[in-house]
């Protein structure tokens, strides 16, 4: 427990929210300019797919 007593702790822990954050908005941009160029009929099916297949991604990145 003294780990949550050490301030580098602290400054990791946000470092690594602060860019989770950050790149999954960068996804979210990414999924929705590459659906964009879907057929207009398509886009919500693929949207819903690239979001629902996006999470098991972050949770590989960090076994790596």
């Amino acid at each position: 427990m003294e780990i949550f007593l050490d301030a580098g702790s602290w400054v990791a822990l946000l470092t690594l929210t602060f860019l989770k954050i950050v790149l999954g908005i960068d996804n979210i941009i990414f999924i929705s300019i590459v659906t964009a160029k879907l057929p207009a009929e398509q886009q919500p099916k693929a949207r819903n797919l690239g979001l629902t297949l996006w999470p098991p991604q972050l949770q590989t990145e960090g076994s790596t």
